[in-house]
């Protein structure tokens, strides 16, 4: 029988959908039977040794009792009732949308698709690579340049990534400091631009495109195309004399505008950024949504995110990888360009598959549709009596009147529910979209005054439809590759996708035991409500009044997240685990500037923090000064007093993570916080490992002053095959001033707001009902015992492995937090065999690797998470010893060091059955080298890729290869 939370005994009338339950993979006889395998009495016991006493607390408070699945999905529709779903016609960048069933059915909706991991393991990540590679083409192709990332987070971020970009091409080189925006690019992209520019020593000055410009000292110009007023001007003049100053041209654009209007490239662009949102994602209150960054080929090695390729297998297939792998951005470290390392993958595939399914001439027609709409409304309202500006449009009017007649607009549009952009007591906007319906254009014509019916607007269209070309007509072709004209069925298109599916290992395949990433359960009951139109249709910049229900849920997810992390306040707004540490950085900064500090700018960070620390720090305009660690992994005090003394005039903060980047508790932490805030800096901790905190100890209860959560590790927003993520930042009192704003939103308000870090006030906020959900079913039990079964189950699986590997660090009682080390450097030296061969051959038996060489080369970081069974647990322990037995045959020489089962994995199908085999073990061992892959065997499309003939032939397009080999 359950148990009801809020008598604390035994009710028979309780409902039965208790969540914790089904969350945790652990029961608690399990667990119990676990700890006594480790010498404790009970779990608590164990709990009490890995958890230094110096830092825990007493319970978490200020959390609602849990409920189970059904009522919180019915609390939550009682908050998405709260939004009013209005018909949008702002735009700036979100429209509304129709997402093919068939794509939201078969991705946005299958855990097949969002609960896979990073590519980084590519030889079973073959399907989403599939994908992004058909984003990538599509971008490329409508951009017109040669070389296209697989996304970013939004477009404003993807026009601070390109100024980026452009200023360490050029500006640092030619010493210029200034960026030009002009004065028609969004709002939203100006303000995250110029936020993004102030710590890196960036003059940014707004311009008039139309008035004579100043090139001198100017590194890059960034423009719109359309524009804000929805004209679509030829800049190749400006993106002519920018190349003669030695300047870039960057182009904020519209793939779906680009199907008809000439590329970015013909006219000049150097960089093309933007949002594939209105390709089937929706609006969702500003995302997740795929941005989209393409450049020429000159600038590949400075390309922000991540880059598909194609490269080729053991056997000579083709196969798809992440290029330039050895070249990612936070290897660089504080020498980065960039600190992202997040994509919105899963939303990037919903966008390339949209584009597949209606191909070149689908995307067209919807376009033009659009565009034809567009231009009987401009006919009809100039002769109305409204000031509209010449020029080129796509699917957005601007128009000038009197006070009177806006205002009788505005007003009629709200009676009828209409959502506008209103920009002045004289002027307003109106973007159509694919959604739009004569029947809605004729009721949105009717505000200004214009009584026209559907029957006389089909005569205007038809007439419209004989009209010559315009200077800006597209004529090349595009998306001209088999895939964009293969499956404009709904049959063929469930095919194509379930077989892209099918060629990936998720979560529905077996447990992903990654270190320091946090694969857990993304539970059916958290993921529903995403796609209810009261979350998905809202417009980020929509009145205030028709988002209560979001504004609601989101002040109950900051105090809750502030509760659990033992802060005052939090922002949700960063959308990325990048992003929240770059604003938890500039908060510091800002704090330490308030007080008349300016002065401060060292950053001090441990010698094994992830890369994006030191990069992170880099571009929030810090100096990052390192700090070591002992034999033991932990951070040397000794060596961080020196350093913070040293550079105590200067010093503004320390990142830290805990646990430890090594897995472990270091009871030294208080110290150490201590140590930085004697010497008048700032403790900023990494919330990467916050899943061994939550309920045990906090942020705020060790000492630091902010740290950033990853929504899409300890609080259940899946990963999505390498993204969507939130980033959120929770702060101290004293740091709450200094949270992100968004001048757009009426919500965030204060004089000392770091500014917009995305272009959206929530960021993505359309996901933020996932870890709504997982908080009000858990409570502060069910999150608190989460912890402790995270903590059990990586004690207990080192304990297993204890025999047979090396576990490289653990805490003073002998154990490990939440994830732990298995070293495998000497088998090196005695086999040949490499933790690259055995991350390869746990594919055979139907796993996705751990962690693998960070933070130690050669080692693996293995964690459990609370979500998997003792069963799954030992099934992956059986494999890894079993790997062992097998990596002793090579050291004894039974098997060659070259011809073994560990080289040659993974073993696909059409391996194992070819008509030759010559390798001295058999055809079973390679396929079946368990007993549970006779019953259920995940079979690895590709075999091993080789990483070096694609970096060596960078093709990151549906291309043939041939035409790009030498």
């Amino acid at each position: 029988m359950s148990k009801d939370s809020a008598t604390s005994q035994f009710n028979p009338l309780s409902k039965l959908d208790e969540f914790a339950p089904r969350h945790l993979g652990v029961n608690g006889a399990e667990a119990e039977k676990m700890a006594a395998s480790l010498g404790y009495d009970s779990l608590d016991a164990l709990i009490d040794e890995a958890v230094p006493s110096s830092i825990r607390i007493s319970e978490l408070n200020s959390l609602p009792e849990p409920i189970g699945e059904h009522d919180m999905l019915a609390e939550l529709k009682a908050i998405a009732a709260q939004n009013s779903v209005k018909t949008s016609y702002i735009g700036l960048g979100y429209y509304p949308t129709i997402t093919p069933p068939v794509i939201q059915r078969g991705i946005l909706e299958s855990p097949g698709w969002y609960t896979q991991y990073t590519p980084y393991q590519p030889e079973i990540s073959q399907g989403r690579l599939e994908g992004l590679l058909n984003f990538q083409t599509m971008v490329s192709d409508l951009t017109g340049l040669e070389i296209s990332n697989a996304s970013l987070l939004d477009e404003g971020t993807a026009a601070a990534e390109a100024m980026g970009l452009a200023f360490s091409q050029v500006g640092r080189a030619g010493k210029k400091q200034k960026i030009l925006i002009s004065s028609t690019c969004f709002p939203q992209t100006i303000e995250v631009t110029t936020a993004r520019a102030t710590p890196m020593g960036i003059d940014v000055e707004i311009i008039d495109i139309d008035s004579e410009i100043d090139f001198e000292g100017v590194f890059a110009v960034l423009l719109q195309y359309p524009d804000v007023n929805g004209l679509a001007r030829d800049f190749s003049a400006i993106a002519e004399k920018a190349k003669e100053n030695k300047a870039l041209t960057i182009v904020a654009t519209d793939l779906l505008a680009l199907t008809i209007l000439k590329s970015p490239a013909d006219l000049g662009a150097d960089v093309a950024i933007g949002s594939a949102q209105r390709f089937g994602v929706p609006m969702g209150f500003g995302g997740p949504h795929a941005g989209f960054f393409a450049t020429r080929d000159a600038y590949k090695r400075k390309i922000p995110g991540r880059l598909i390729g194609v490269s080729k297998d053991r056997y000579g297939n083709n196969a798809l990888r992440l290029a330039l792998q050895t070249r990612e951005q936070h290897i660089r470290r504080d020498k980065a360009t960039s600190n992202i390392c997040t994509a919105q993958a899963l939303l990037a595939n919903i966008a390339a598959a949209y584009g597949v399914y209606h191909g070149p001439i689908g995307l067209q027609k919807i376009a033009k549709r659009i565009q034809l709409l567009t231009k009987i409304a401009v006919q009809l309202l100039e002769g109305s009596g409204y000031n509209i500006a010449e020029g080129i449009r796509f699917d957005t009017i601007t128009l000038e009147a009197s006070d009177d007649k806006i205002q009788q607009a505005i007003n009629k549009a709200r009676d009828l529910d209409l959502n506008l952009r209103e920009i002045s007591t004289t002027s307003l906007s109106l973007s159509l979209n694919e959604t739009t319906t004569s029947s809605e254009l004729s009721t949105l014509l009717s505000i200004f005054g214009i009584e026209v019916t559907v029957s006389e607007l089909t005569d205007l269209a038809l007439k419209f439809n004989q009209t010559g070309p315009s200077p800006l007509d597209r004529e090349c072709n595009y998306l001209t590759h088999p895939v964009f004209n293969s499956y404009h069925t709904e049959t063929e298109m469930l095919r194509y996708l379930k077989r892209l599916e099918n060629r990936d290992l998720s979560l529905t395949t077996s447990m992903i035991p990654l270190g320091s990433c946090t694969m857990k359960l993304n539970a059916a009951a958290e993921m529903l409500p995403i796609t209810w139109p009261e979350f998905s249709n809202i417009h980020p910049f929509a009145p205030k009044e028709q988002t209560l229900g979001y504004l609601k849920l989101i002040e109950q997810l900051e105090s809750w997240l502030s509760a659990i992390t033992g802060f005052h306040s939090t922002s949700l707004q960063p959308n990325a685990g990048s992003q929240g540490e770059y604003a938890g950085l500039l908060a510091i900064r800002a704090y330490h500037e308030n007080r008349g500090d300016k002065n401060r700018n060292v950053c001090l960070i441990p010698l094994s923090a992830h890369g994006t620390n030191p990069a992170s720090a880099a571009m929030a305009g810090l100096k990052v000064v390192t700090v070591a660690c002992d034999e033991k992994g932990n951070i040397d005090v000794d060596n961080l007093k020196a350093k913070a003394e040293q550079h105590a005039e200067n010093l503004a903060a320390l990142m830290v993570t805990y646990p430890s980047t090594h897995g472990v508790f270091e009871s030294s932490i208080r110290d150490i916080c201590q140590i930085i805030h004697d010497n008048g800096g700032q403790v900023y901790m990494d919330g990467a490992n916050m899943n061994a905190q939550c309920g045990l100890t906090s942020p705020g209860e060790i000492g630091a002053d902010v740290c950033h959560l990853n929504l899409h590790k300890t609080f259940c927003i899946p990963h999505g095959g390498g993204g969507p993520g939130v980033g959120p930042i929770c702060v101290a009192e004293h740091l709450t001033p200094f949270l992100p704003g968004h001048q757009l939103s009426d919500s965030i308000e204060g004089e000392n707001r770091i500014g917009a870090i995305s272009a959206a006030p929530y960021g993505s906020a359309s996901i933020l009902p996932i870890s709504w959900a997982y908080i009000r079913m858990m409570g502060a039990k069910g999150i608190t015992l989460a912890t402790k079964i995270a903590i059990l189950n990586a004690n207990y699986m080192a304990k297993r492995l204890e025999n047979d590997y090396k576990i490289v660090y653990r805490g003073e009682s002998g154990l490990v937090a939440h994830e732990f080390i298995i070293d495998f450097r000497d088998w090196k030296d005695k086999s040949g065999v490499e933790v690259e061969d055995v991350a390869k051959r746990l594919m055979d038996y139907g796993f996705h690797a751990p962690t693998m060489s960070f933070p130690v080369p050669g080692t693996m970081m293995i964690e459990p998470t609370e979500s998997e069974s003792p069963a799954e647990l030992d099934r992956l322990c059986d494999a890894l010893i079993s790997i062992k037995k097998e990596m002793q045959k090579v050291e004894s020489g039974e098997w060659s060091a070259t011809d073994n089962p560990l080289k040659n994995a993974p073993h696909t199908s059409a391996c194992v059955t070819a008509e030759n085999w010559e390798s001295p073990y058999s055809r079973d061992l390679a396929a079946f080298p368990a007993e549970w892959t006779r019953e259920y065997k995940y079979w690895p499309p590709v075999g091993r890729v080789d990483n070096v003939f694609g970096d060596r032939n960078l093709v990151c397009s549906c291309l043939p290869m041939e035409a790009y080999q030498d």
